[in-house]
């Protein structure tokens, strides 16, 4: 792999418009290649991507970028007029080229085109690899899944190749062979390629990992297991260096308190002699001050033995992680085992969902695990040939895929306020400061707030909800999440006494739920069911 500069930050330091400041002075460089990019929630990992974009301007400091940039952002904005052409990023070529076949001269139909004759078979081809083809151009995204949205907008940015691609999250919503599909896509990919991904198979497709942490960059030449080990012995020996720190402090402190004692001791012997005249006064007042110079100097070096000891603890202390993690504790519905409380029915079979059941719904992307829990909490109508579900209780938490149940342009507290409004605003807070959400933030606009957090600001709605839902249902809950937040949550989860229904690409999250049973949706839109989570 090159090691070319492709992307460089200096001193760039970015606030939102309250003042918050996002990143303060950050520094780095990424090279060509494929970099993934870690850390927590809320370091900035998003807002990063979005500057090098240029969706953000910087407040200061400056990046500098060698080639074109394409971007996909974390959550794709999307409406049932967008067409597969535009979120594939060719629609103005199209069109161009479009005008051009029918007789249209103008300049700008050529200047549109530049290069890109070819786009329509590169553009057939390459939806061919997923499921598509030239026929699908004009056809509306609100036809097809998430993930499915999302694979077709990756691969736009496969047919355009920008110098430089920046990934926001690309296998939310994604089955399993997608993901594989998209991992093969990852391993050619052309020029510069930046990953922020929670997705521990993906990060192994990545010849450096990347991670922005308490306001700095690093980057670790190899794949994210390399860097966890690597991480991990780096933490064992900080540990090991602070607690040899901290006995060191100690015998510094002890020997300081010990000198303190001998000389108090001596001062005391020499004031007796003094008193009892066993020394003449003028020879006993030379020893008293040269006994003071004496315990002077000692004291000061003593002194600065121990402050040179607290510098290396200090030091050692700093290399050691307090990372902060979110604090979950789900509400005790109390639903009597055995209670009904939900059913979903394919035409042919009815399954029964009933607490405290723990249920996955897994299938491939388009077979309409989305759109079934959508009706089924929603009560909506049910689509000709496709299963539908019936709730037998009226409480009932839903996270959906987009969290688009938020009102962006209020407050994380506002929103929150909004489902517990007999709950004071200083309750609807600490709940908020539990998910790491705290001060300032928990006030700004959920518009600004990033996909992980934007999550916690839904799953605080559900945590303060009364009376605490019977059934959680809930629509891929790890999109966005960095690793230890989906431990958390999974621990969370395991300890919740009502039922969940949960839809999930992500087994390994799954596995830790212990599932009861697999509601397995085959694109014919019928429900096979099976036992525990199996293989």
């Amino acid at each position: 792999m090159s090691s070319r500069s492709a992307i460089t930050f200096r001193d760039l330091t970015f606030e939102w418009p309250d003042g918050t400041v996002a990143l303060d002075r950050l520094n780095g460089t990424f090279t060509t290649g494929r970099t993934g990019l870690v850390g927590r929630n809320g370091a900035g990992k998003s807002t990063l991507l979005r500057l090098i974009a240029g969706v953000l301007a910087p407040t200061s400091g400056r990046i500098d970028v060698v080639g074109d940039v394409g971007y996909l952002p974390q959550t794709l904005t999307l409406t049932d007029t967008t067409t597969v052409a535009e979120l594939l990023g060719v629609d103005h070529v199209l069109s161009a080229l479009r005008a051009i076949e029918a007789g249209d001269v103008d300049q700008r139909h050529f200047d549109a085109v530049g290069d890109d004759w070819d786009i329509e078979s590169r553009a057939d081809e390459a939806l061919h690899d997923i499921g598509f083809g030239a026929a699908d151009l004009d056809r509306r995204v609100g036809e097809v899944s998430g993930g499915e949205a999302m694979l077709i907008a990756i691969t736009g940015l496969r047919i355009r190749r920008p110098a430089v691609t920046l990934l926001d999250e690309p296998t939310n919503n994604l089955d399993r062979p997608t993901r594989a599909r998209l991992a093969g896509f990852v391993d050619t990919w052309p020029g510069t390629l930046v990953v922020v991904s929670h997705d521990l198979e993906l990060l192994e497709h990545m010849d450096a990992t990347a991670e922005l942490h308490a306001g700095t960059v690093e980057v670790f030449g190899g794949p994210y297991s390399d860097w966890a080990e690597h991480q991990e012995n780096e933490q064992a020996a900080a540990t090991q260096a602070a607690r040899t720190a901290q006995q060191a402090l100690k015998v510094e402190k002890r020997q300081r308190v010990e000198a303190e004692t001998k000389l108090a001791r001596r001062e005391r012997t020499g004031k007796k002699t003094q008193r009892d005249g066993g020394i003449p006064k003028i020879l006993a007042g030379a020893r008293a001050s040269k006994a003071q110079a004496s315990a002077g100097s000692m004291r000061t070096t003593l002194d600065d033995k121990v402050q040179a000891a607290q510098a290396v603890v200090d030091a050692a202390d700093a290399r050691v992680r307090d990372d902060e993690h979110i604090h979950l504790t789900l509400p005790d519905p109390d639903v009597p085992r055995g209670r009904r409380l939900a059913e979903i029915h394919d035409g042919e079979r009815t399954v029964v969902v009933q607490g405290p059941e723990r249920v996955a719904l897994v299938g491939p992307n388009g077979s309409g695990k989305t759109t079934l829990v959508e009706q089924l909490v929603h009560a909506g109508e049910q689509a000709p040939g496709r299963p539908y579900g019936t709730l037998l209780t009226d409480r009932v938490g839903y996270l959906p895929q987009r969290l688009d149940a938020l009102d962006d342009a209020r407050s994380a507290l506002e929103n929150v306020g909004d489902v517990a409004p007999g709950t004071p605003p200083g309750t609807v807070r600490n709940q908020l400061a539990r998910l790491l959400l705290r001060g300032s933030g928990v006030d700004r606009p959920v518009a600004t707030l990033s996909g992980g957090e934007r999550f916690r600001v839904s799953l605080a709605r559900l945590l303060l909800a009364d009376p605490p839902a019977q059934l959680l249902v809930l629509d891929e809950p790890t999109n966005n999440l960095d690793v230890a937040s989906v431990q958390q949550l999974a621990e969370a989860l395991d300890a919740y006494r009502g039922a969940l229904l949960v839809v999930s690409h992500d087994h390994r999250f799954l596995d830790r739920l212990g599932i009861d049973a697999v509601l397995e949706l085959d694109q014919g839109g019928r429900i096979h069911r099976r036992d525990g989570l199996g293989g």
